[in-house]
């Protein structure tokens, strides 16, 4: 089976061409190699994929016929990726900002709301209070 066909259909790539670019750029690896992606993956051989800055490693046990649910993936491959990259992913999960700049770009909506919040003129309710 091809390698780019292999990666989407255990779920490592949404799309096979996503998995196809991947190869072309260099993402890949098989045994050490940067490959194809109609480079041929059998059993025992050692895959390298560099995805969202991890280094994932796994050892191919199989090839499916065709893509395979979440559940499956397991019979097919063996996650050796070592411990302390999936630590540098929760990192980086981490370090990300999330909130957007101030002033940048429009309004989220929940921006929006506060805005009119606060332009809102207070009600009779509000004033006796």
């Amino acid at each position: 089976m091809r390698v780019d066909k292999y990666l989407w259909c255990i779920r490592y790539f949404k799309t096979r061409s996503i998995a196809t670019k991947a190869c072309k750029e260099g993402k890949v690896r098989v045994n050490g190699d940067i490959i194809k992606p109609s480079r041929e993956v059998y059993p025992t051989d050692k895959i390298t994929v560099r995805k969202n800055q991890i280094h994932y490693e796994l050892v191919v046990l199989d090839t499916p016929k065709s893509r395979l649910g979440a559940k499956l993936v397991d019979i097919y491959r063996k996650d050796v990726t070592p411990t302390e990259t999936l630590q540098k992913l929760d990192l980086l999960k981490y370090s990300k900002e999330y909130h957007r700049t101030k002033g940048l770009g429009r309004p989220t909506k929940k921006d929006r709301r506060d805005i009119d919040d606060w332009f809102e003129e207070p009600t009779d309710k509000d004033s006796e209070e």
